[in-house]
């Protein structure tokens, strides 16, 4: 399979503390907000989440609501042993991931070095609310973690002057977005970074055409249509492809049921995280389904990181995989602002791999990182 076409059929893809919010019950698949098939391997095994709790962090699932009235579902995690007021960290991403995946190994990490960490679902998606299930809007997932530093900033045992951010993948764009016009976000730091405005509006590496790019609105408006005269939401692709014709060619699904012998590489190691025991997860839209088809619109509309230059004096670290095929995001946001954003290129690492292949991620730069940022 021609490796855009393929890329156009996959994701961006304690007892010494005492907390001052609500914890309540974890929504289950049978309240509506699930999609796609029930659980298997690790997830289930686990409790739902696709990692091992650090038996030194505390993890409590808490509700929030962001500033459109949407309630925002997230775990929060904390040292056990914490004492005083702790730095924290809004933690969010992959773009169709749930914070049982990725979001949340991260988040448990930081907490077992002594942060406070919330990793959280973006609107529309998981346990998170919003009527219209995944969808994405550039500017709500934006708002998403400035809500999250409004409840990290509201705990007894968080110093509110030393809240940062910490994305994956597709949050990424959101996370340094939100960063520069949230001056409360002290420092903000991505792995495997996607801009998933640039992603959908103009392909990976823009190879778009202007006639694609026509091509794609065309296809947006007319299934607007289509769903408007259905009264529901198809679910498409929301990078979309190109047939070998050269026509849009849309899929149902994120990732295929089953990976098909000729694989590209691409489509194989998002494969193996989100279709395999290694990172399915039943509410996470990569192991299971699709987004909304008319998803795209929004980020067409909103470009990501246009004010990153308002992010200084504060500081950004981005790592990226030597050998992802999402490395020329991070270098070009870095070149954009060489003065602020940092530049972190792990040896031997594809996207993926940054997603909870702990012994490549750079937990220990990272952390380096936000202490001195976060001081």
């Amino acid at each position: 399979m021609e490796r855009r076409t393929a890329l156009g059929l996959i994701a961006a893809t304690g007892a010494a503390t005492t907390a001052s919010f609500t914890a309540l019950p974890s929504f289950g698949a049978d309240n509506g907000r699930a999609a796609g098939a029930t659980g298997q391997g690790k997830a289930t095994a686990r409790g739902g989440h696709t990692f091992a709790l650090d038996k030194n962090v505390k993890r409590t699932p808490v509700r929030f609501k962001n500033r459109y009235g949407i309630e925002v579902a997230a775990d929060l995690y904390v040292p056990k042993a914490a004492r005083g007021k702790l730095p924290a960290l809004a933690v969010s991403g992959p773009f169709g991931a749930v914070k049982e995946q990725s979001s949340g190994l991260y988040a448990n990490e930081f907490a077992r070095r002594g942060y406070v960490a919330l990793a959280f679902d973006p609107s529309f998606t998981g346990e998170s609310g919003g009527t219209v299930r995944d969808v994405a809007s550039p500017d709500i997932y934006t708002e998403d973690y400035s809500a999250a530093v409004d409840f990290l900033g509201l705990q007894k045992f968080v110093d509110r002057e030393r809240i940062g951010a910490q994305a994956i993948c597709g949050l990424s764009g959101m996370a340094l977005t939100a960063a520069a016009a949230d001056s409360r976000i002290k420092a903000v730091a991505a792995a495997s970074m996607y801009d998933m405005s640039r992603s959908m509006s103009r392909g990976h590496q823009d190879y778009y055409t202007r006639e694609q790019r026509q091509k794609v609105v065309d296809h947006l408006s007319r299934q607007r249509w289509t769903d408007a005269e259905n009264g529901t939401y198809a679910r498409l692709s929301h990078e979309v492809p190109f047939d070998a014709n050269g026509d849009v060619a849309p899929s149902d699904r994120v990732l295929p049921k089953t990976l098909p012998a000729d694989a590209d590489p691409i489509t194989k190691i998002f494969f193996d995280y989100y279709r395999t025991e290694r990172g399915y997860h039943p509410r996470s839209i990569n192991s299971t389904t699709a987004w909304t088809g008319t998803t795209p619109m929004s980020f067409f509309a909103f470009r990501l990181m246009t004010n990153i230059d308002m992010l200084a004096p504060r500081k950004a670290l981005l790592v990226a995989g030597a050998d992802a095929h999402s490395r020329y995001y991070s270098e070009d946001v870095r070149a954009k602002a060489p003065d602020t954003v940092d530049l972190v290129i792990v040896p031997g690492a594809d996207h993926v791999d940054l997603y909870d292949r702990k012994d490549l991620i750079p937990f220990d730069r990272l952390d380096a990182f936000f202490t001195e940022n976060l001081a």
